[in-house]
Order: C-alpha cells, then structure tokens, then sequence
C-alpha cells in the first residue's frame, strides 16, 4: 500500500480570498478560502464567484474552497476566445494545476453543473466526486428566455442594458412582479436574474455572455447534452441538488439525471428555485457536507473506464425509476399546496 502524501498546502482563511493567476496570457479570477480536502464551486452562465458566498465560508470551515469566475465572468479577462462547453473545462484543469491541486470534490450550478460534467469527462483522475445543482446540459428543454438570448438579436437586446435609465427600470419592473409571484418559481428566480443582468451592460461581459450561451443554446434548446455519456459516472459518486421551483431548469431534469447516472443520489430542496444555496444555505453545506462524509472519493481506473465506453448505453433506454417519479411528484404537489 502506497502512503499518501502529507498534504503540506498552507492553512487558509475561511472568509474567501479574492486571488488572480495569468493563465495562456489571460488573469484567471478565483476566490479562495480553508483547508482540507480540495471542492471546485464552478458557477453558472452571467454569474461570477460571489454567488457562491452564502456556503463557501461555512464549507471553508472543513475544506479547502476554489471558486473561480469562469473566462468572460466576473473579474476574469473578457477575451474574444472559446467559451465552449469544454473549453471551459480545460479551463479549470489549468486553474487546479496551477494550484498544485491533484483532486478534487466538484460542484457546479447551472451552466456550471455542464462544464462539471465535462470536466468530469475528460479529467476523471481530477474528480473525487461530482455534485449538480440545478445543472444545464442534461437534456434539450431550457427556459424560453435563454433560447430568445441565443438569437442573432439577443446582443442587440442585451445592448440596451447600456441605455441611460433601462436597467434601473427592468430592476425596478422586476422587482414589482417578484413580490407579485411572490414563492413561484419566476418568483424566487427574479432577484438572481436581475443580479446578473446588473453585471451584463459592460460590453465585454455581454459578448462573452452571448459567446457563452450560443455555445451552449441555440431556438429549440440546449445543443450540448450529457445523456449520452453519465453512464460513465458509474465511476464515481454523485449527488444531485435540485429546486422543485426552479424555473429555469425543471425539476424533471433532476429526473431524467438521476436515472441516467447509475448510484447517483437526488436532493430536493422544496419551495426552492434554481439557485437552493441562496434559499437554505444551511441545508446546502448539510447535503454537501453529508455526501462526502459518507461517500468513498473515486478512485480513477483506466481500465474500468475502457470497459464502460465499450458497453455504453444509448440515451433512448434512460427513463425514471417509478418510486423516484413519484417523489418528484410528491415534492412539487407538497409545493402547490404550500403556495396556496
């Protein structure tokens, strides 16, 4: 048996740390925070690291936190490059090697949760255990909104934000209809759409958000899905995380996920949106924090690996276990009668 390697990595604050790294000519922007066993918070599309705040201190209390803005977000540079779903990935590779970090527990929201997925494809030997909230990419259906975004308008509309006066008056419409919908799923979505469209009226940041969402979206839905391919978490440990309001991505692709990522397991945070960190933070470091506990990191097998992409497993065969539908049902009906 091979001893493992003291992990020698400087004890760090738990209050996140702003840090920058030159990475391939562009200053990559990440927030840094703890000590311990290393968790990857990769957020989602027109979002940045802060979105992460409500959870990354109290993580950082066990673990070793890197929340990172993804190229074309937040602090990072805003370059004309690629913003692909697996450039990204790539991105985040860079980031942990300049980090000297080896392995990693990866969490990832939204858009975030499709480049999780990626990196989890192509660098497995990074990734301990694999944790989706809210995650783009599991199959076509998406919010109407993103797909009227991927438009060859959709930057002339973002382009507007710039206008004297335009956004104080969404924020201010937007904030009518919030209190309005009150615990709908638009509803408790509304003040995070609102804080990324805060971020978007600088024009870099608006054409890598264009860059990003066309890569990912185009008018019938999500281009890049991963159905085809989570057989291959059968390798590794992975939770989903999931708001039965979410009205960006519907609970049912919670579903389909699950059924299709043998072993997986599936939390429902009810009267929850798309983002369930912002909702009960606390839960969310619970669920978190439960899952690694109680969950072997994965331990990377070529050979296993190479048997599973023999086999495969076509995407027509995936459907949802019935006691797991059921449960989903459960859930969202225990919302519609907490609503009313």
């Amino acid at each position: 048996m091979v001893a493992r390697k003291p992990d020698l990595r400087p004890v760090r604050e738990l209050t996140p740390r702003l840090e920058f790294r030159t990475i391939h000519g562009y200053r990559r922007a990440f927030r840094i925070a703890g000590s311990g066993p290393a968790i990857l918070l990769i957020h989602g599309i027109g979002d940045n690291s802060t979105t992460w705040g409500s959870v990354q201190s109290k993580l950082a209390q066990r673990f070793l936190t890197i929340a990172p803005d993804l190229l074309g977000h937040g602090r990072s540079d805003k370059p004309r490059a690629d913003y692909s779903v697996a450039a990204y990935a790539n991105g985040m590779r860079d980031l942990l090697s300049v980090l000297d970090i080896d392995r990693v527990t990866v969490i990832g929201h939204s858009l975030g949760g499709g480049v999780a997925m990626q990196f989890a494809y192509q660098f497995p030997q990074f990734v301990e255990r694999l944790i989706l909230v809210g995650a783009g990419g599991v199959t076509k259906d998406v919010n109407i909104a993103l797909r009227l975004a991927s438009l060859p308008l959709g930057s002339e509309a973002l382009a507007l934000l710039r206008l004297p006066l335009v956004l104080p008056t969404l924020q201010a419409v937007g904030r009518v209809a919030g209190t309005v919908l009150g615990s709908t799923g638009l509803g408790r979505d509304l003040p995070d759409v609102l804080r990324i469209l805060a971020d978007l009226p600088e024009p870099t940041a608006s054409l890598a958000f264009a860059r990003t969402l066309r890569a990912v979206v185009d008018w019938r839905g999500q281009v890049v899905t991963m159905l085809d391919r989570c057989y291959l978490t059968r390798s590794m440990p992975v939770q989903l995380i999931w708001g039965t309001r979410d009205s960006v991505i519907p609970v049912s692709h919670a579903l389909m996920a699950h059924a299709a990522m043998p072993g997986s397991q599936l939390e429902l945070f009810e009267r929850s949106g798309h983002f369930p960190f912002h909702d009960d933070p606390d839960r969310f470091v619970e669920v978190v924090q439960r899952f690694i506990d109680e969950t072997e990191p994965a331990a990377y097998d070529q050979e296993f690996l190479r048997q599973l992409l023999r086999t495969g497993r076509p995407e027509s065969s995936i459907s949802g276990p019935a006691e797991t539908r059921e449960a989903v049902l459960e859930a969202m009906d225990a919302d519609e009668r907490s609503a009313t």
